[in-house]
């Protein structure tokens, strides 16, 4: 049975029991209740393999993946040093099989998709700055620390023996690793028969060993004409819940869907345009993004490190760094794969249980793409600093960044993917299968709960929406969207949040997010409904050499 947020607090508290040696008079029947609740648990995520076909790839790039592999796996190692320590010592304290698959699962001891709530014993609540600060920090002594680099991406805070707090570039804290990982990056690039994947390559394996990245983001930019992607670095700012400001490892292998990657080429021109008709004041869309901005499909060939943890990804948009997007822009990377993965299992299901038997028809795969399309696009509009001279935006909102960034993406996906329509560039789904597909992917999303920056967006999203009436939902619980209700609902929800964005309002984002990013009662019941069914919550990864038939 896959299991739900609201309906596990019984289950936390039973295993924190068991775990902990409690005096239970009938143990078998203790042992087996904690069994079925794992197994519940692991059972809540659908299995998907990561497979290619060998016949696609030249014998160079045969080669060169194992190369990309083993670099993902130390990238890996390190993700796991900085969410939770060393992985060994840490997996060789839980002797149960299925405690041991689910804290994989996690990346430790905190249940991601269920607000990071523990469980195992022994450990309490999560620490908003995981290892990416010494645990006795203050938030008020790191601020009146006058340390230049202490709010760099790339630094990890410790405490020397003399008590004083010290920035430490990950090279640095990470060395080994990151050297082994360089030097695997510059055999593949040898290697490479692609000249932007070659340069690429080898500007990354020296951005590895220096933590500046700004040549190689350029370069990826650049890459074209390339069949094989990588994605490898210290990437997004999720994991920090503290101040927002650290980066997480994580590793991606991806091969490129070419006759897919066609189709999506020519939206890239439209991004101009698309940011002067964005529904704000002139002012919080004043920057131009950058116009060699290009689309893509992929298949996900490997994963690890951040981008396995919690909640997987279904595209990336990337380089994060500001000055490279105003320059060149970004680049959209669809999973298509792993995006097909998700709606079969997952949105399809949740669509025949809980959105009205009239406009189920309205859920497509291809409204589903473009919508998840047009949310990387979106990454890119907007502004990247504030109006007011707080600095640019991710540094002005702190941990607050992250859900209110992807609210923004999500919220203008659905603006962009319905202005393409109306202008004839999209054809074969209508605004309303972009919208139904849209509200069936909301309650989709918001399974993945509190700890997850989408949880939160699509949360806040979801509760503007019925209080604008955007939608109804019937005494059966089965949702029904409001076609002019919603267009007006997105149009005021795109602006409410691109200002929050553009005038850096900590404290007023903090605030909305704390009164509007929860679940209510309502929707917890049609969730827990979910659950009953067995709809999982997301996906996981069977991979490796072996499953992509490379060994």
């Amino acid at each position: 049975m896959a299991h739900t947020y609201i309906r596990l607090s019984g289950a936390l508290i039973l295993i924190s029991i068991l775990f902990s040696g409690c005096n239970i008079k009938n143990n078998k029947s203790a042992v087996n209740s904690q069994d079925s609740l794992m197994q519940a648990r692991i059972g809540g995520f659908a299995v998907v393999k990561l497979t290619t076909d060998p016949g696609t790839l030249t014998a160079k790039e045969k080669e060169m993946i194992p190369l990309l592999v083993e670099a993902a796996e130390l990238v890996d190692g390190i993700y796991w040093k900085q969410t939770i320590g060393d992985k060994k010592a840490f997996m060789d304290t839980i002797k149960d099989s299925l405690v041991r698959k689910f804290a994989e699962i996690n990346y430790g001891p905190w249940e991601r998709l269920n607000g990071n709530k523990p469980f195992i014993a022994g450990f309490g609540e999560r620490p908003a700055g995981v290892n990416f600060y010494p645990k006795d920090m203050t938030k008020e002594e790191f601020e009146k620390w006058n340390d230049k680099n202490k709010a760099s991406q790339y630094t990890v805070i410790v405490r020397g023996a003399d008590k004083v707090l010290k920035s430490v570039w990950y090279h640095e804290a990470y060395k080994d690793e990151i050297q082994k990982a360089a030097s695997l990056l510059e055999k593949a690039a040898g290697l490479a028969e692609d000249a932007g994947l070659k340069k690429y390559l080898e500007l990354r394996s020296k951005a590895l060993l220096s933590d500046d990245y700004f040549a190689s983001d350029m370069a990826w930019m650049d890459m074209k004409t390339n069949t094989i992607d990588i994605v490898m670095g210290p990437i997004e700012n999720y994991e920090d819940e503290l101040f927002g400001y650290k980066t997480a490892f994580e590793g991606a292998i991806l091969i490129k869907d070419k006759s897919w990657s066609k189709k999506l080429e020519k939206f890239a021109a439209f991004l101009p345009e698309l940011q002067s008709k964005l529904p704000v004041d002139a002012k919080y869309k004043k920057e131009k993004p950058g116009t060699d901005s290009d689309l893509n499909a992929y298949d996900l060939l490997y994963v690890s490190g951040s981008s396995n943890a919690g909640s997987k990804t279904i595209a990336i948009n990337l380089p994060n760094d500001e000055n490279v997007q105003l320059k060149k822009g970004s680049r959209r990377l669809q999973l298509k794969n792993a995006m097909k993965a998700k709606f079969d299992n997952i949105l399809m299901p949740i669509a025949n249980m809980l959105i009205d038997p009239a406009q189920r028809s309205n859920v497509k795969f291809d409204a589903f793409f473009s919508n998840v399309m047009f949310h990387e696009v979106a990454h890119g509009l907007g502004l990247k600093n504030t109006i007011n001279g707080k600095g640019n935006v991710r540094e002005a909102l702190k941990e607050q960044y992250s859900a209110f960034e992807e609210a923004k993406a999500d919220i203008l996906g659905l603006f962009l993917a319905t202005q393409l329509i109306a202008k004839g560039e999209i054809k074969g789904i209508s605004e309303e299968d972009c919208y139904v597909t849209y509200m069936a992917s909301l309650i989709r999303s918001v399974r993945f709960g509190a700890a997850s920056a989408h949880g939160k967006a699509n949360m806040m999203c979801l509760n503007f929406f019925e209080e604008n009436g955007a939608f109804q939902r019937d005494g059966n619980g089965s949702y029904k969207v409001d076609f002019p209700k919603i267009k007006t609902a997105i149009d005021v929800w795109a602006a409410k949040v691109l200002m929050f964005e553009g005038d850096g309002n900590y404290e007023g984002a903090k605030a909305y997010l704390a009164k509007n990013g929860k679940i209510n009662e309502k929707l917890a019941t049609d969730l827990s409904r979910l659950s009953s069914a067995n709809i999982p919550v997301d996906i996981i990864y069977e991979q490796g050499l072996t499953t992509m038939g490379l060994k």
